[in-house]
């Protein structure tokens, strides 16, 4: 355990990836292993931040410098990466329903195999994760969720008693006491229903299972997460045990790390840890979730009525200033964006001005709070979605491809992308005017250095700003982040760009002026091709009857693995150079045509 924990803080030294979660398992990813028959009995990690030392022990021990790294180590279990990955999970809270439904297929294949979920307590907040107890408890499938408790109160009583409790509890003496005792009295009703009442009471006095009892669990715990002999014994006992089995292990985050130990959010995914520095976005200027930070307190400050809401990424989305100033109006509902949105929907219902921050990614889990209880009730609820368009290092489970496709086709949804810092500030403003759900999608990191205006002006909704009048007879149209890239792109080659700024609703006037004035038109988005922004062009242009060569630049119909930020944007042809050279070589195919006739004429 001592090595593999070594091993694990020097690879995240050169990678930066997640130290915090990894280095709480140690102990706890050695038991199961030494216990359990991997990869034949599944083991299930949550999210996957605390998987590094199971990498470590499957396989890819002298890989794990590369993890994050473009062509390196998935950041996350990956099924493709080992058959020791038996599920993905780069979001939160899966685990139990997977691991379920690998129990229930053992049983209906006639397979002798055990299966664990290993979950945080931090991902036990998801509605999902409850939904899948839920339906566990009612099932005799064997399967064990071992809870990572690394942050609740119950540390203290972890110890020599808490350790006897869970070697008692998962004890053949005591599981054959406990059924046999349950096949006697089943032909008493009154006795029975004592009986577990009794067993229940005096559980629920000195351990805190007794909700996962009543959800049909035996309560194992809680025990040292520490103590890899303890955990060995106690898992050699479940294993024995039929039926689903909960066991509750305490461990602190960062456990031999100190500075991990001390600041556990800060170190959560950390660089270089010799001299004790940690990874910044690049760029001199604010990242765009700064920008929001300072936004979201300035409007603070002037109304009231403004409340901040999070699905536990207060440090993410930059709300550490707002959550410390406004700590009444800062509501952080943990990992659970369904109740995030419908929680919002319940404040605008009641005239607040309800802004939630979330990522790209983590919108996704929460579409049809979206669609039933905000756009279909037309409540001014505010979206600051954080992390839109490729992320990087945390690869695909985290790239923000989809949200202007899986948005744009939602009634009463005005979206807008800022192409720059001073631009994000500004289309807050103008969302926080409006009396509809508004999207401010804007990527991860620090834009191109504008400077930030500090007084806030709306924008007039549905509005592009022609940034350059040009003359070859080629329009650039670019939403968001494009538009510096489509800048330098349209000076080489005399176009004419315009920043499309709102996706909904698009400038319909200047898009079809665009058409009829130009040649062919190129449009540019750091979202999926596939019902982006582009295609809304497409649509506007067919609807009016215009024919005019369209080329949609995006994010091609694959997944993008991890990199960094600018590698993953060249994988998917939209860096700077991969976006000139596509516009010029489809450019020379346009204006061919023309030069071939005008010869044929001459001759």
């Amino acid at each position: 355990a001592d090595e593999l924990r070594q091993e694990t803080v020097d690879a995240v030294a050169v990678t930066g990836g997640h130290l915090g979660a990894g280095l709480g398992v140690i102990e706890l990813t050695v038991a199961l292993h030494y216990v359990f028959d991997t990869p034949h009995d599944r083991i299930v990690w949550d999210v996957g931040h605390q998987a590094y030392p199971h990498k470590a022990l499957t396989g890819r021990r002298a890989q794990l410098h590369t993890v994050k790294q473009y062509g390196g180590l998935a950041p996350f279990p990956v099924r493709s990466e080992s058959e020791y990955d038996t599920f993905g999970g780069g979001h939160s809270s899966s685990s139990i329903g997977a691991a379920l439904g690998m129990a229930v297929a053992a049983a209906r294949l006639g397979e002798e195999r055990r299966v664990v979920a290993v979950i945080g307590d931090g991902a036990l907040t998801a509605g999902m994760a409850f939904e899948a107890l839920n339906h566990a408890g009612t099932l005799p499938a064997n399967l064990l969720v071992v809870l990572n408790d690394n942050d609740m109160s119950i540390t203290e009583n972890v110890g020599a008693l808490s350790n006897y409790f869970a070697r008692a509890l998962s004890g053949r003496v005591y599981a054959h006491l406990r059924e046999g005792g349950k096949k006697v009295l089943r032909q008493l009703p009154t006795a029975m229903e004592l009986a577990r009442r009794s067993e229940e009471h005096m559980k629920g006095m000195v351990l805190p299972g007794t909700m996962f009892e009543e959800m049909g669990f035996n309560y194992i715990g809680p025990m040292d997460g520490h103590d890899v002999r303890a955990l060995v014994r106690t898992l050699r006992n479940i294993k024995e045990l039929k039926g689903p089995q909960f066991l509750h292990v305490v461990t602190r985050k960062g456990k031999g790390h100190a500075a991990a130990e001390a600041e556990a959010v800060k170190w959560h995914g950390p660089s270089e840890l010799a001299t004790g520095t940690l990874f910044t976005d690049k760029g001199a200027g604010p990242t765009y979730s700064q920008v929001f930070g300072e936004w979201l307190c300035d409007m603070a400050a002037h109304d009231p009525k403004i409340i901040g809401v999070t699905p536990a990424m207060r440090e993410g989305s930059g709300l550490v200033e707002f959550a410390a100033r406004f700590a009444e109006r800062y509501f952080d509902v943990a990992i659970a964006e369904q109740h995030a949105l419908t929680f919002a929907a319940g404040l605008a219902a009641e005239g607040l001005k309800p802004v939630v921050a979330i990522y790209s990614t983590f919108l996704q889990r929460a579409y049809d709070q979206l669609i039933h209880d905000i756009a279909l009730q037309n409540l001014p609820v505010v979206f600051a979605v954080d992390r839109a368009g490729l992320v990087g290092s945390d690869g695909a489970t985290h790239q923000g491809s989809y949200d202007l496709s899986y948005l744009r086709c939602v009634p009463n949804l005005v979206i807008m992308a800022p192409a720059d810092e001073n631009e994000c500030r500004q289309m807050l403003y103008t969302a926080s005017t409006l009396s509809q759900p508004t999207v401010v999608r804007y990527p991860r990191g620090a834009g191109p250095g504008s400077a930030v205006v500090r007084e806030m002006s709306a924008l007039p909704v549905g509005c592009a700003e022609v940034r350059r009048e040009g003359r070859a007879g080629l329009a650039l149209l670019a939403f968001g982040s494009l538009v510096e890239p489509a800048q330098r792109v349209a000076e080489r080659l005399d176009a004419t760009l315009v920043n499309m700024r709102f996706v909904k609703p698009l400038d319909e006037d200047l898009v079809v002026s665009m058409a009829t004035r130009h040649r062919a038109i190129v449009t540019l988005e750091e979202n999926a091709t596939a019902g982006g922004a582009g295609c809304a062009v497409g649509e506007l242009l067919a609807a009016q009857g215009l024919q005019v060569a369209l080329l949609h630049l995006g994010i091609p119909d694959r997944f993008i693995e991890h990199g960094s930020r600018e590698e993953c944007l060249q994988a998917a042809g939209l860096d700077a150079a991969s976006i000139a050279g596509a516009v010029e070589r489809w450019w020379a195919l346009q204006i061919a045509p023309a030069a071939r006739s005008v010869g044929a004429a001459i001759s």
